[in-house]
């Protein structure tokens, strides 16, 4: 976690009381408030432009709610979000978390409550960042592999196999073509001494 001096907060609060309110408690633990909203529109513009490392947000706004605005937030520049709200209720948690919101701080807001919950918040988001980077590299992966599977038709003497075509082919050549695997050609150690005895020792 950085230093509280290096974190950019944007308010968004409609009231000019509570939001001045709200300032004041960031500064006096050395947060760095970056910019004021005084509504859910505004809130997700102003996101988009300042780039701020975390968006404390009341609930109830003009335009947009909070957790409307945390969930524009998430899609157009995933951001921590922090609700100023007095609802506590569970349905009201679970739909605010669904919305991207990392913590909550309960009004009137006091300054270890908020640095408590920017630091939860921003924990949270960097944490699911990072699960989203390691998903996109696993989805990445798979759709890089080609696997075979169900039953092959193989001969049992010259080994080559049946495609679904009814052609048969030389088993590197089916597999090249249904893998991203290639071949490079070289000699077991019972071949080598099958065709070159006089040189290879028998394994």
């Amino acid at each position: 976690m950085r230093p509280n001096q290096e974190i950019r907060v944007l308010i968004a609060e409609d009231d000019a009381m509570v939001a001045r309110l709200v300032r004041s408690e960031l500064e006096s633990v050395g947060l760095i408030v970056i910019g004021h909203a005084i509504d859910g529109r505004q809130a997700v513009d102003l996101t988009l432009e300042l780039m701020p490392d975390v968006v404390v947000m009341d609930i109830t706004m003009p335009e947009l709610d909070g957790i409307a605005a945390a969930s524009a937030i998430q899609m157009g520049r995933p951001t921590p979000v922090v609700i100023l709200s007095a609802h506590d209720e569970t349905d009201f948690l679970i739909k605010a978390t669904a919305a991207g919101v990392g913590a909550f701080v309960i009004k009137p807001p006091q300054a270890n409550e908020l640095e408590r919950a920017i630091t939860i918040a921003v924990a949270r988001h960097d944490d699911l960042m990072e699960l989203q980077r390691l998903n996109q590299k696993l989805e990445q992966a798979l759709a890089e592999i080609k696997t075979l599977k169900g039953l092959l038709p193989i001969c049992c003497s010259c080994k080559k196999i049946r495609d679904d075509e009814g052609y048969w082919s030389e088993v590197e050549t089916f597999i090249m073509r249904h893998t991203d695997a290639t071949f490079t050609h070289s000699y077991c150690p019972k071949c080598l001494h099958k065709y070159f005895p006089e040189i290879v020792p028998a394994p």
